[in-house]
């Protein structure tokens, strides 16, 4: 994975593009008349986005980490001294409190579908919203999750801000990281079957179709052993999970409770102890920044790679 301030090494200058740039986001076509200058991100993945793009200048402060997460070490001095409004989802107050006049959020990601915070209560006070790509799957119909969801959200943040060439280059980079990481790697001879376990005991939260890790698992050559069911990040049955009997476990850790607790969990309940990938103690860790959209999917995809070729 390459590290967050190198990424940012990216952010050479460029010319501006000309406004207005009218971008898609989700149902919409928004359109900029300028550059946002108080922009506001939530979550620690949509708060990479904007880091690697170069434009901490042009926020005021970002929502939604430490309510669940930690900022790392490269992401922290990454933000500087931004202030963080608000542990968890911001209300309409503490954005318009703040200035802001762009909020980077997306459905699940900072904002509720009916909530307070949503597009249209947002923008009689000025403030323009960009959503993520992945989360459009709560407003509308779209495809499967893929990895040009996060690619289309980093050109389309260029856009917005003036820099469309250097996000152009670090989707470049990705792009071509991504092969160079698959070409490396020994062909699979059947891709294998994969659950992801993110939190829940009496019921395990876990990543349908329309979830990033759907992406990342097919990108490194195994299939999420729910990726027929139409919802994004969702519950299932543990009965599901036993008779699709996964051969590998991603553990999504973040929270309270840590991913060596989700492993102990599975690997000490009698339920599971059928379960090839319980068996055969096949279990891999990814932190929430690396399995939701943002610049560490790269590293993610990698890693799941390696995890599915080892003996």
């Amino acid at each position: 994975m390459r590290p967050l301030l190198s990424l940012a090494l990216l952010a050479f200058a460029g010319p501006a593009f000309a406004h207005p740039v009218t971008v898609q986001s989700c149902d919409r076509e928004v359109t900029f008349d300028a550059p946002p200058k108080a922009a506001v991100s939530n979550d620690v993945n949509l708060t990479e986005m904007m880091l690697v793009l170069g434009l901490t200048e042009r926020m005021v402060g970002f929502t939604g980490i430490n309510g669940w997460n930690k900022l790392d070490e490269a992401m922290r001095a990454g933000v500087g001294e931004l202030p963080e409004l608000s542990e968890k989802y911001p209300s309409k107050e503490v954005l318009i409190g703040a200035g802001a006049d762009f909020y980077f959020a997306g459905w699940n990601y900072g904002m509720r579908v009916g909530g307070e915070v949503t597009p249209d209560t947002l923008a009689p006070f000025g403030i323009q919203v960009y959503e993520l790509t992945e989360s459009c799957t709560h407003i509308m119909d779209k495809p499967p999750a893929r990895m040009d969801d996060m690619y289309a959200d980093l050109l389309n943040l260029g856009r917005i801000f003036g820099v469309a060439e250097r996000a152009e280059a670090l989707v470049a980079g990705y792009r071509a990281e991504l092969d160079a990481i698959l070409a490396e790697m020994t062909p699979l001879e059947n891709a294998p079957r994969v659950f992801v376990y993110d939190s829940g005991e009496d019921m395990p939260f876990t990543a349908g179709r329309y979830a990033m890790p759907n992406a990342l698992i097919q990108a490194a050559g195994g299939t999420n052993i729910m990726d027929d069911v139409e919802k994004s990040w969702t519950t299932v049955g543990w009965e599901a999970v036993v008779e699709r009997d996964p051969e590998v476990i991603v553990i999504v850790n973040y929270g309270d409770v840590t991913a060596a607790q989700k492993r102990d969990f599975m690997m000490q309940n009698p339920a599971f102890a059928d379960l090839s990938a319980v068996r055969n103690d096949r279990f891999v860790t990814l932190e929430y920044v690396e399995a939701t959209p943002g610049p560490r999917n790269i590293g993610a995809v990698r890693t799941l790679a390696e995890a599915f070729r080892a003996e």
